[in-house]
């Protein structure tokens, strides 16, 4: 039996009210007429919002600051906005009671240019962000296929941004003289990874926040809750995630099956097909990947097909001409 079982060792539960609250007392300070931003993701990367947003606007309420001076931004990213009932299931009551503004990358009457990368993107960002005294981001940490990690920064860049700079930061994920996927860009890589210093570049500019991370268990709920303050804070808790997910091996293996692991990682085909970067990682040349995902959304942006024409170097020269995302 040639099986080798590639498990992880999943992090054990370790959050409590007391510690959420005390730790939301030491590292924000707030005024009672303060305006609060709070960032958090779309329905395709949840962090058991419909239990956490209630401690955090309680907390908020309890020190002075008024239901009207909180809102909402979902990060939608290039995602499509969701409907009422999504969203709904999403963040529960919360959803109901608060402002929430559903940002659009397209609208760019609401967008403001705040400097350019030495990579040659456009920082393009909403600028209501910027009118609040205090910004929360709050989401989960995940492997990102290009980007390295998912969650923290990436909230507030690509989350609320425009669509032509978020596609200027991701088409980096293409080497176009070479004529494939950049070699630094890695699940689990940030250093020598041009994307992802290319989003702390963008980081660097963006104001003061406080970013709630949550450390999803196998089954999609929150295990463990950090708060970071800075882009190190935020690279700790991503060497916490990679404790309990980080796989490594030096055996390539014939045939792979795997999982893009269940909603919404496999909802739609775009989010399903990003399994194939890791999976892939530990397949021999020529062999076998069989990756399963449920896709209930279908392709997810039907632009993403509409790249598979022509020959290899068509496809290349077409995303430099006119990158489409994914």
């Amino acid at each position: 039996d040639n099986t080798v079982d590639l498990s992880v060792s999943e992090p054990v539960e370790d959050i409590s009210r007391e510690y959420f609250e005390r730790s939301l007392n030491k590292l924000l300070n707030i005024e009672p007429d303060h305006s609060i931003g709070i960032i958090i993701s779309d329905k395709t990367r949840l962090c058991s919002y419909e239990i956490y947003l209630p401690w955090l606007t309680e907390n908020l309420e309890s020190r002075g600051v008024k239901p009207g001076n909180i809102t909402f931004y979902i990060a939608y990213g290039t995602h499509p906005r969701q409907t009422d009932e999504e969203s709904l299931k999403a963040y529960g009551k919360t959803f109901l009671e608060y402002n929430i503004i559903h940002h659009d990358c397209n609208d760019m009457e609401s967008m403001l240019l705040i400097g350019k990368t030495s990579r040659g993107t456009d920082v393009t960002i909403r600028k209501d962000i910027f009118k609040h005294d205090s910004l929360i981001l709050f989401g989960a940490i995940s492997h990102h296929y290009f980007a390295g990690y998912g969650g923290g920064r990436k909230l507030i860049f690509p989350g609320l941004a425009g669509r032509e700079a978020i596609y200027q930061n991701h088409k980096l994920f293409i080497d176009f003289n070479a004529g494939r996927l950049n070699q630094g860009c890695q699940s689990g890589k940030l250093t020598g990874n041009p994307v992802a210093e290319d989003l702390k570049e963008i980081d660097d500019m963006l104001p003061d926040k406080l970013i709630i991370s949550g450390i999803l268990n196998i089954k999609g709920s929150v295990a463990v809750i950090r708060f970071n303050m800075n882009y190190h804070e935020f690279t700790d808790t991503c060497g916490i995630y990679d404790r309990s997910y980080r796989c490594r091996t030096e055996e390539k293996f014939d045939t792979v099956i795997a999982s893009a692991g269940g909603y919404p990682k496999d909802i739609n085909f775009i989010q399903t097909h990003k399994s194939l970067h890791n999976a892939a990682s530990f397949v021999k040349d020529n062999g076998t990947l069989i990756l399963l995902g449920e896709c209930r959304d279908g392709v997810g942006n039907l632009s993403f097909m509409d790249i598979f024409s022509g020959s290899e170097q068509e496809i290349v020269n077409k995303l430099k001409t006119n990158y489409s995302g994914n």
